[in-house]
């Protein structure tokens, strides 16, 4: 006979359902911002933001995808949608040709420069100001540690019953 599932009680599925409406809703308030003041997603912008603070603003697309946490394929649409507005290009790795460099453009850095102030501005509006340092220092281990807990690398995944 199956096992009793592990039935959430009261207070954690209040604690699951807040965090489910902010996955499903602070997304959406940030790319309203992002596409009203910059024409950019905010997947757009992580992109052009990991390239600014890349040395030489250059990255391996693997490493890029790695580090935004995406599979290579979603990343190669949206790049080759970046580099169609003049924003990074692509050219094969010197150091293994077998690897694609995205390098940011000049129009691409002065981009993300004049999008930072009011991206940054809407992650205090919507999630930073009003916390305690304590609730701030909360809220990054809790993200880290669901972050942790779906890594592909993660061996603590649930379990099939």
């Amino acid at each position: 006979m199956p096992e009793e599932p592990r039935w959430l009680t009261d207070h954690e599925r209040d604690a699951w359902l807040a965090l489910a409406k902010l996955m499903f809703n602070l997304p959406g308030a940030l790319d309203a911002q992002l596409l009203r003041d910059n024409h950019l997603t905010l997947f757009d912008y992580f992109v052009l933001s990991g390239l600014s603070m890349a040395p030489g603003r250059t990255k391996r697309l693997s490493d890029l995808a790695n580090h935004l946490s995406c599979s290579l394929s979603r990343l190669s649409n949206v790049v080759k949608r970046l580099e169609q507005r003049g924003l990074l290009r692509r050219a094969p790795d010197p150091d293994s040709p077998r690897y694609t460099i995205a390098a940011l453009t000049d129009a691409g850095w002065d981009l993300v420069v004049t999008a930072a102030p009011g991206h940054v501005a809407a992650v205090r509006h919507y999630v930073i100001d009003g916390l305690t340092p304590s609730q701030i220092e909360a809220l990054r281990e809790v993200a880290c540690h669901v972050t942790r807990q779906i890594s592909p690398t993660s061996e603590t995944g649930p379990r099939p019953r």
